[in-house]
């Protein structure tokens, strides 16, 4: 017989806790060429300052805030005269890293943000090294 150390409202806790981290995550789409990767992230709202890309090898980190706009940054909120009856409005900050099979050209990164879609196109590397290992007997 199986029993639950833990109350079922505790799962129920930790499902809102991930639903709620997850919608704070933008929605994202990759494309790939035969020369490079596109990836394609919403972020309405979201201030050109405050988005981060960051390359690697073979991943591509992005990072970004969504400031409440009664706040001048994001630890220090100014008084405001109204009060929000009704928010479903995410603020915060959130990263997200896309991993890809191919290497990336870090210096052909670039990235580019319009009407809330932020669009980082990133050149795969042409470098293809090869390696003689001599084998010991």
């Amino acid at each position: 017989m199986i029993t639950l150390r833990q109350s079922p409202f505790d799962l129920f806790e930790r499902l809102d806790q991930q639903l709620s981290q997850a919608e704070r995550v933008p929605a994202a789409e990759i494309h790939e060429t035969a020369d490079h990767y596109t990836v394609r992230l919403e972020l309405p709202g979201v201030s050109r300052e405050s988005i981060e890309v960051k390359a690697t090898d073979r991943t591509l980190s992005v990072s970004a805030e969504r400031r409440h706009p009664n706040s001048k940054n994001a630890a220090e909120e100014k008084p405001s005269e109204d009060t929000a009856r009704l928010s479903e409005f995410r603020y915060g900050t959130w990263s997200r890293s896309f991993r890809f099979g191919q290497g990336l050209n870090r210096d052909a990164v670039q990235a580019n943000y319009r009407d809330g879609v932020l669009e980082i196109t990133a050149a795969k590397a042409q470098s293809h090294t090869s390696v003689t290992v001599a084998v010991d007997a």
